[in-house]
């Protein structure tokens, strides 16, 4: 099962060595790692998985990695999911290429493992900052993923471990609207089944810990779609 507050990187590489070692690196690192080494199934596992980011290797069979790139740049759902590029293609205009199909990084093989887990983190620090220890900041509210605390107006705030990484999520990016299905899938994990419902059980104890101290409720319901932040 995997741990739902730590991140997970889709490995993408058909070489079994290199896969293995990519896959060690990163869960020693504290990563939930999801491996595929074909196009096709790194296709799949997106759409299973959710993964909050992509390691790909250029050279796949069946799909090549540039395709899969574009493919996922191209989808709403996907366009966000941070792509580091894989290649032993080191000339500029294979480099520009990658990066013009959407690629978020590019490193030229063979790669130092510490320097591509540094540009992990820095991609993850980007899109996921709450799971790298980020401190995040919303008007009066502040959450520092790091020490597990957080306050309002400078007051500390009680909150429960779901109800933080509830709030930690939506802090990520405030204003996006997450459907129930997204903030289960983020916040409890797709190994355990629980109830949309529980979703607004929730939500309506992060909203009274956020008030506790007065002030507005600063989450929104929208009707038919889900919850947001502002």
């Amino acid at each position: 099962m995997k741990n739902v507050e730590h991140p997970t990187v889709l490995v993408v590489e058909d070489e079994p060595a290199q896969r293995e070692v990519l896959t060690y690196n990163l869960e020693a690192e504290g990563f939930n790692v999801v491996k595929a080494d074909n196009g096709e199934e790194a296709l799949l596992r997106v759409d299973e998985e959710s993964p909050d980011l992509i390691v790909l290797d250029w050279m796949l069979p069946n799909v090549s990695g540039i395709e899969v790139c574009r493919r996922l740049k191209t989808r709403p759902e996907t366009r966000g999911v941070p792509i580091i590029m894989l290649s032993a293609r080191s000339e500029e205009v294979d480099r520009v290429r990658g990066l013009e199909t959407g690629a978020d990084d590019y490193v030229v093989k063979p790669y130092s493992v510490v320097e591509l887990m540094a540009r992990v983190r820095t991609q993850l620090r980007r899109t996921r900052p709450a799971t790298v220890g980020q401190r995040l900041e919303y008007e009066d509210i502040v959450l520092d993923a790091e020490t597990h605390k957080v306050s309002r107006a400078d007051e500390p705030l009680k909150l429960g471990p779901t109800e933080f990484r509830l709030l930690s999520t939506l802090m990520e990016k405030p204003g996006r609207v997450w459907s129930r299905e997204q903030l289960l899938d983020r916040v409890w994990g797709r190994d355990i089944y629980v109830d949309t419902r529980t979703v607004d059980v929730h939500i309506g104890r992060l909203r009274k810990a956020l008030c506790q101290h007065g002030g507005d409720d600063p989450l929104r319901t929208v009707r038919g779609a889900g919850y947001a932040l502002g």
